[in-house]
């Protein structure tokens, strides 16, 4: 078992879980104690295992949310657009009066 302080390898983490998961809650406060682990480490490495562990089917998006995400998408393209547009007319608007200042004072040096 890693000592305090130290990295713990995936197959030590599995077996943390394991052995933890056989104790009761006083057990398992007393396990982590020993070996360095916060309680909600140790149950974050569950949750980690056990969604590792998930059919392929639980994990994958359901086609309601791949709809309701591609519709999101489209929408926060829209708006960058649009956003695009706005920022490059504010660049030019802000450019115009130099602009302007240029070409009437070049008139005049003439």
């Amino acid at each position: 078992m890693p000592a305090r302080g130290r990295a713990w390898s995936a197959a030590a983490r599995l077996e943390a879980v394991i052995t933890a998961a056989a104790l009761d809650e006083a057990g398992k406060n007393a396990w982590c104690r020993e070996h360095g682990v916060f309680p909600a480490k140790l149950e974050k490495w569950r949750a980690s295992a056990i969604t590792a562990l998930a059919e392929p089917e639980d994990v994958r998006a359901s086609p309601q949310a791949t709809r309701a995400d591609k519709k999101r998408i489209k929408e926060l393209e829209r708006e960058l657009q649009r956003k695009d547009k706005a920022l490059a007319e504010a660049a030019a608007l802000l450019v115009l009066p130099k602009k302007v200042a240029a070409i009437f004072n070049k008139g005049k040096a003439e």
